[in-house]
């Protein structure tokens, strides 16, 4: 359970993406204080913490409600998880997160920019909703449900502890050293997500067989009857 809480983890700090997210987090709070700034970072986080736990705790169901396999989601999934790794690397991602968050840049009294556009879409995307529904796959029952709900604590926990400081760490690592490390952490999410993949094409097929194993099976006791009438 250790590599899946780990995988489960990374693949989720990596969507969240903290580091990316310090420029727009600040272009958001223009002129806040140290204090203003972390009561919208943990407004932000407990909102997208609330709703990522919704998902972890019911996707399963509503997949099953639609009619989709989780082997199909996974699939799905993995592909979806490895086009964000793909952003991370040529920095597409910035792009789109930007233009996200451009209505409140323009208009900053237009509403909470903790609820949107940081909670959603920024933290609580469809890439991090995705994530957590295929981890809770992978960790049935009340145990691995628990694990679940720790792991989200902790990535929310660490996303928040980055806004906390996001003045502080965008004057230490600077534009470069955050795109370096952003690229770092799309290849690392990219590989994660081939392996999503990869599982979700491996449950399909043993799906696909399992379903056609009676088919197979029934030829020979059709001969055998026939024979038998004959």
């Amino acid at each position: 359970m250790f590599d899946v809480l780990l995988n489960g983890f990374t693949t989720l700090f990596v969507i969240l993406d903290p580091l990316g997210l310090i420029p727009l987090f600040l272009t958001l709070t223009p002129g806040a204080s140290a204090t203003a700034r972390r009561m919208v970072a943990l407004r932000a986080s407990v909102v997208a913490l609330v709703i990522l736990v919704f998902f972890g705790l019911t996707g399963l169901a509503l997949l099953e409600v639609l009619g989709i396999t989780l082997g199909a989601f996974r699939l799905a999934g993995g592909l979806f998880l490895f086009w964000i790794g793909f952003e991370l690397v040529f920095e597409r991602r910035g792009e789109r997160k930007r233009k996200s968050a451009s209505p409140a840049v323009e208009d900053p009294e237009s509403g909470d920019v903790a609820a949107f556009p940081l909670a959603i879409p920024l933290m609580a995307g469809p890439g991090a909703i995705s994530a957590v529904i295929l981890l809770s796959g992978n960790l049935p029952g009340v145990v691995g449900k628990a694990a679940l709900l720790g792991v989200i604590l902790a990535a929310m926990a660490v996303t928040f502890a980055f806004l906390s400081v996001a003045h502080r760490l965008d004057r230490f690592l600077g534009a470069t050293s955050r795109a370096v490390i952003s690229r770092l952490l799309g290849v690392l999410l990219a590989a994660l997500a081939v392996q999503f993949v990869a599982d979700g094409v491996a449950a399909l097929v043993h799906s696909t067989s399992l379903s056609a194993a009676p088919t197979a099976s029934a030829r020979p006791t059709e001969a055998i009857f026939g024979r038998g009438d004959a």
